[in-house]
């Protein structure tokens, strides 16, 4: 499943990385921050992304060129409520932020990999890594957290102010559930108790500092 890395983005040689994805609502960052409880490194390509597009990030730039103003704050970031309903009603929209974006973010991604040199194993955190494989290029596995689609809309309308059919729109958005599966390397299911999942990624740890200690070999 995973691309080799190109030329001018090398990992570093003993180093594991695990793609983190799943769909709105399912829990990755908790997974995250649990992985991280382990002594995990966590890079977050929604972080970068929000670096990149407050007042005077690298991106305000070009999506300035691209969009026009209108699509920016009154502080000069990205309008995200605006940009969202643009690129869900939009394909060539969405394309074109991801064009500005993606590269941006992939590099940043890149570089903060090799300041994780220290640590057993690396999760890089990304939304929708199986829709946008350049990602791919950085991972040596696929850690999927899945739950049900009622989870998912009760777990966004708590944290967000966007509605069931907002949410439901994002949702559509996304891969089904049953490609993400099919392409995933490794799954934890978040639907029970915070202590099954502490479990299960207590679990999946365990199996990442054996293949990080292979790598080193």
């Amino acid at each position: 499943m995973s691309v080799p890395a190109s030329p001018d983005m090398p990992l570093h040689p003993a180093q594991l990385c695990i793609g983190l994805t799943g769909g709105i609502g399912c829990g990755k960052s908790t997974v995250a921050r649990l992985f991280e409880s382990h002594g995990a490194g966590i890079i977050d390509t929604d972080e970068i992304a929000h670096q990149l597009t407050q007042p005077g990030g690298q991106a305000i730039a070009s999506i300035r060129a691209a969009f026009g103003p209108d699509y920016l704050t009154d502080t000069g970031a990205l309008d995200r409520t605006r940009m969202r309903q643009l690129i869900f009603s939009d394909t060539d929209a969405r394309r074109k932020l991801e064009n500005i974006l993606h590269p941006q973010i992939l590099a940043i991604s890149a570089s903060r990999l090799a300041t994780h040199a220290r640590v057993p194993y690396v999760i890089l955190m990304v939304p929708l890594l199986l829709e946008n494989p350049c990602f791919m290029q950085l991972v040596q596995r696929v850690l999927l957290v899945d739950c049900t689609e009622k989870n998912q809309i009760e777990r966004v309308k708590q944290r967000s102010q966007l509605d069931e059919t907002e949410i439901r729109a994002i949702i559509t958005q996304q891969l089904a559930p049953e490609i993400r599966i099919a392409r995933a390397d490794d799954i934890i299911q978040n639907d029970g108790t915070h202590d099954e999942l502490e479990n299960q990624v207590a679990a999946m740890h365990d199996c990442y500092l054996r293949l990080s200690h292979r790598n080193t070999i």
